[in-house]
């Protein structure tokens, strides 16, 4: 292990500390190789672990599993902690390209994600089965569809709140589903929320990279913001509800105006050390 380098811990999406979703950020990491970072990450065993490697600033982002080339927790917890509290400003160099965040005057941090592509149609029956519900949960008025904004999720519309907290993944049609499908990670969501100030509710299950549900997915709801703009042809506002299920309540705001997709969240600033030598 290469000589001692700071980290920090910060929750992200989070109205409150010890919610929203857990980051390590490994801050100059430019002396860990490639299987120093992924055993540091697989140590954390949060979704992801982000590591600072220059001044650019570069970083990489790993899952307990392996690298990946964008996650949108990790760039806002990164970001907040490379801003400290009076930055307004930054734009990481990530695999998917440079992504460019900022701290707005109510504290809330946003990233600029990269335009929406859109993948292949998923079979609803299929889908229903791996996620342990009936056809007639889905929203048959919405297709499942897969989409990306640097990492591909699949989009999977529930016609209640009811149903996105009773969905229990088949794991083992699960991971007969991934070895033919191009995405590996399935976001599921109604219309409603527990709180009348929401308008969503979601919960994002990607298995394929150790993660057996995430408690709140820049990523996946940056891709949901791209598919209901698709979809609905009218510009998105939203703000969403994740992580009840896991015991980690996070809030997203959404934004999409064509291809144009913003996703922001408030991160708490937990811990701060050294990785020992």
């Amino acid at each position: 292990m290469a000589s001692s380098v700071r980290f920090d811990i910060v929750d992200v999406f989070a109205e409150r500390k010890y919610a929203g979703n857990q980051l390590a950020v490994i801050r100059e990491a430019a002396a860990l190789s490639h299987d120093e970072m992924q055993a540091i990450a697989r140590e954390t065993n949060f979704s992801e672990t982000t590591f600072v490697v220059d001044d650019a600033p570069t970083v990489k982002v790993f899952t307990p599993r392996e690298e990946i080339p964008f996650a949108g927790h990790p760039t806002l917890g990164t970001a907040a902690v490379l801003l400290g509290r009076e930055g307004k400003e930054v734009t990481l160099q990530l695999k998917v390209g440079p992504i460019r965040v900022t701290r707005d005057d109510d504290g809330v941090l946003w990233m600029r994600q990269n335009p929406p592509t859109f993948g292949a149609k998923q079979d609803a029956r299929t889908m229903a089965a791996i996620l342990g519900v009936q056809e007639t949960d889905l929203d048959a008025s919405l297709p499942i569809e897969d989409v990306s904004t640097g990492l591909m999720h699949t989009i999977v519309p529930l016609a209640r709140v009811e149903a996105v907290h009773r969905v229990k993944v088949d794991v083992a049609r699960y991971w007969a589903w991934c070895e033919r499908s191009a995405s590996k990670s399935v976001l599921v969501f109604a219309k409603g929320a527990r709180n009348p100030k929401n308008q969503l509710t979601v919960r994002v299950f990607p298995i394929y990279y150790g993660i057996a549900e995430d408690p709140a997915t820049g990523s996946a709801n940056g891709c949901l913001a791209g598919y209901l703009a698709k979809h609905t042809g009218k510009p998105v506002d939203a703000r969403v509800e994740q992580g009840e299920d896991v015991g980690r309540p996070a809030l997203i705001h959404l934004r999409a105006n064509g291809s144009q997709v913003d996703v922001g969240g408030r991160v708490q600033h937990v811990v701060e050390g050294k990785l020992a030598r």
